[in-house]
């Protein structure tokens, strides 16, 4: 009981710093103007009643949200547009565009208090920033969209044209820094690619976040056959189920699109595993379990099986839900959209990506002593997963392949949604976004940052001694990891000292320097030193 009371206490507290965190203290107006851009279920999304006009909001809400999804949001796939049509004829999803577009994509159920930070997308970026001196409707801008559909959706393409338009009069025709995250940047990918003249007239930067340049192989083949879960913990009880959830995502062309490229050469390449019963060849009637290993084209053939009866009951009615290969043909087409993308000599390009997480490769399902007798049956197993490096969603492979000539690449030890809340990410932005002034600790070619974390000075001064003390720690992260992946620390020390004379007095100095590489690719420097000086 006293642990649920923490967790109240802190969420609480946490809530009260939100409603005092949008007194900024300073407005810059020199500072360039930023759209954040959000990736897949990061926008608020309301649906509006055609018949009386009401708005209600239904991604994300904790409290009823289960029945209003399926109500409200489950949809089918439209092959004439590329469109993916709610299934309330009566109902249409639109992004709520208060406070400049941010409301959308910032805290995504704004009602609730207790367990608020689970449904923070770009709060704390959002809050950092105004610190900075940005202002919203001036220099701070955000893009939500309907996550549901294709990422080169002629709509979206359209509004998104819109928007920049928008921020670049809003700002006094300031060029525009792009922030993206997640399939966020395949958005915005796919919009440089078929309208690049408009993406160079208005945007100077783009900047990256855990984009699934290449995929997300491991994560969105267990999406597809067995669905996931938005939030984590206690707050699954009262949200979306992961039923619901999958019977959505199989008729969205985003998903799709997120699928293992076709065209990227994988160090390893992604295997969908299977453990089945086979009968063996001698005729005798005998089976066996084997292996079996598909690859990315050969695993449609999976899916197709596997999902060949699923149904979804909707108002008493029962709808046929398959693996759908009308979106599959529209996402090979958005890859293909992807591949030939350019970036614009006018335009700079960043990426940030995450690290030092187990991340899905691969996919296994059954074992030895379970294994998959019918491939209808495949979305109740549990899947167990081939992980590499990565934010533990996007692979660093597929996230350092942007195809692009980026002025930097930096990998930074975090999780998927929580990169954006990370303080080093932000002391990059900051460096990028040319606010304040340069930061002496960042390195662009090496591409690392170091990062001071304390800092304390003690001086004494008695009986003709002067003693000084100095105790200084940095965090120095990089993408270079230790080759083994195993901690050590090094330590070195330095005297020095000089002669006394009528001007200066005798004094003696030693330091000690303590290094510790952590496991996560930093590396934690200790610095201790001491003065003496007597005077002459």
């Amino acid at each position: 009981m006293a642990l649920l009371l923490e967790e109240i206490i802190r969420s609480v507290e946490t809530f009260l710093k939100l409603k005092t965190s949008t007194q900024k203290p300073y407005v810059d107006p020199t500072l360039d103007p930023v759209l954040l851009v959000p990736g897949i279920a990061g926008s608020i999304l309301n649906a509006v009643d055609h018949d009386t006009g009401k708005e209600e909001r239904v991604w994300v809400r904790i409290f009823g949200a289960d029945h209003e999804f399926r109500t409200k949001m489950w949809s089918r796939f439209d092959p004439t547009t590329g469109k993916t049509i709610t299934l309330d004829a009566n109902t249409s999803i639109v992004v709520p565009q208060d406070r400049a577009g941010l409301l959308a994509i910032d805290v995504l159920d704004p009602d609730l208090m207790v367990g608020r930070e689970s449904v923070f997308y770009f709060h704390e970026m959002i809050v950092e920033m105004l610190g900075w001196g940005f202002e919203e409707g001036k220099t701070l801008f955000g893009f939500g969209f309907d996550f549901r559909q294709s990422n080169r959706l002629q709509e979206i393409m359209e509004l998104f044209a819109d928007k920049l338009e928008a921020v670049y009069k809003a700002s006094g025709e300031k060029k525009i820094n792009v922030i993206s995250h997640s399939m966020g940047g395949l958005l915005v990918k796919c919009f440089m690619s078929l309208h690049t003249d408009i993406f160079e007239k208005y945007v100077q930067n783009w900047i990256a976040i855990a984009a699934p340049f290449r995929g997300a192989p491991g994560y969105i083949t267990s999406t597809l056959l067995n669905g996931m879960s938005f939030v984590n913990g206690w707050e699954q009880n009262f949200f979306v189920s992961k039923w619901s959830m999958h019977q959505l995502l199989i008729e969205c062309p985003s998903i799709y699109e997120l699928m293992c490229c076709p065209y990227f050469k994988w160090e390893l390449p992604p295997v969908l595993e299977l453990w089945r019963e086979k009968e063996s060849d001698d005729g005798a009637g005998t089976s066996g379990v084997v292996l079996e290993s598909c690859r990315s084209l050969e695993s449609l053939e999976v899916f197709t099986k596997s999902l060949s009866d699923n149904k979804a009951d909707y108002n008493g009615e029962s709808i046929d839900l398959p693996f759908n290969w009308k979106i599959m043909e529209w996402a090979n087409e958005t890859k293909r959209v992807l591949h030939s993308a350019k970036l614009p000599p006018k335009v700079k390009f960043y990426n940030i990506y995450g690290t030092n997480l187990e991340t899905p490769h691969s996919v296994c399902y059954g074992n030895e002593k379970m294994p998959v007798k019918d491939l209808t049956n495949l979305r109740y197993f549990q899947p167990t997963y081939i992980c590499v490096d990565g934010d533990g969603t996007v692979p660093v492979e597929s996230a350092m392949a942007d195809g692009l000539e980026a002025i930097a690449r930096v990998g930074v030890p975090g999780e998927h949604r929580g990169i954006l809340n990370d303080h080093r990410v932000f002391r990059m932005l900051k460096q990028w976004l040319n606010v304040g002034e340069p930061d002496p600790f960042y390195n662009p070619i090496n591409d690392y940052v170091i990062l001071p974390t304390t800092f304390e000075m003690e001086e004494h001064h008695e009986n003709g001694l002067e003693v000084a003390s100095v105790k200084e720690s940095w965090d120095i992260t990089s993408d270079d990891n230790n080759s083994d992946g195993a901690a050590a620390s090094s330590v070195s020390s330095i005297s020095v000292s000089r002669p006394g004379d009528d001007q200066n007095p005798r004094a003696e100095a030693r330091a000690t320097l303590t290094v510790h590489s952590q496991n996560d690719g930093r590396q934690h420097v200790e610095l201790n030193a001491v003065s003496v000086s007597v005077d002459a």
